[in-house]
């Protein structure tokens, strides 16, 4: 997606919005690095001031981190998403893993009852997704299969309130799944989710929270 130049006085605020639509669809994922400050004056035909500003207010939102000799990067999704993630970075894991598990096993349970055909193809081939991007051995890749397959369980509860709230989680979480995973993939790392989704096909609202409390909590052996 093309960046526009803005053309209304406020430019500073057109910026952020531009950038911040760069972060929220997705064209610059969490944890890519922005263009760097000479390149995002050329896109927007705005002085450099102007561009510092923007980036220093979305990096204080949390959105963005600036790293000194490296660059700019992408590291939550939303506003609240970036509180989140400073502000449960340094928790315990623990904690983190027992709010995991207490989300996830809640949303399995009302996808058991709730679940469309259509949340069900979209399981069907992000179960599909997830295990194609372990064969392939690229750790990140997996992480960010897992991590939409749990997403799409969540949504499958027709909540809006809790998958909201998870999405906004979704940047802290990968973070501690990228650790659980590490930078290699191993076959005692691999959890199957095959159970999960099968007691969300068949209403089977016990087993499949459950399965989703399990695979949470799991991820925790290796922590403590």
């Amino acid at each position: 997606m093309a960046l526009t130049s803005p053309r209304r006085s406020a430019l500073a605020d057109q910026v952020i919005a531009q950038l911040r639509n760069q972060i929220t669809s997705g064209e610059w994922p969490v944890g890519s690095r922005i263009p760097t400050e000479p390149e995002l004056v050329e896109q927007l035909g705005v002085a450099r001031n102007t561009v510092r500003e923007a980036v220093r207010a979305l990096a204080h939102n949390g959105l963005l981190d600036i790293r000194q000799g490296s660059g700019t990067y992408v590291v939550a999704t939303s506003e609240l998403a970036g509180v989140m993630h400073r502000r449960f970075a340094s928790a315990d894991p623990r904690h983190v893993a027992e709010l995991r598990s207490t989300l996830e096993s809640s949303a399995a349970r009302l996808a058991a009852v709730r679940r469309t055909e259509r949340d069900m193809r979209q399981l069907d081939a992000l179960m599909t997704r997830r295990e194609e991007a372990w064969a392939t051995g690229d750790a990140e890749a997996f992480v960010a299969a897992d991590a939409t397959l749990h997403l799409a369980v969540v949504a499958a509860s027709h909540n809006d309130v809790l998958t909201e709230l998870y999405a906004d989680l979704g940047d802290l979480l990968r973070d501690y799944l990228r650790d659980d995973v590490g930078p290699e993939l191993r076959p005692e790392k691999h959890m199957d989710h095959a159970r999960l989704v099968e007691a969300i096909r068949a209403g089977d609202a016990e087993t499949a929270a459950a399965e989703a409390a399990s695979h949470a909590l799991s991820c925790l052996v290796d922590r403590v």
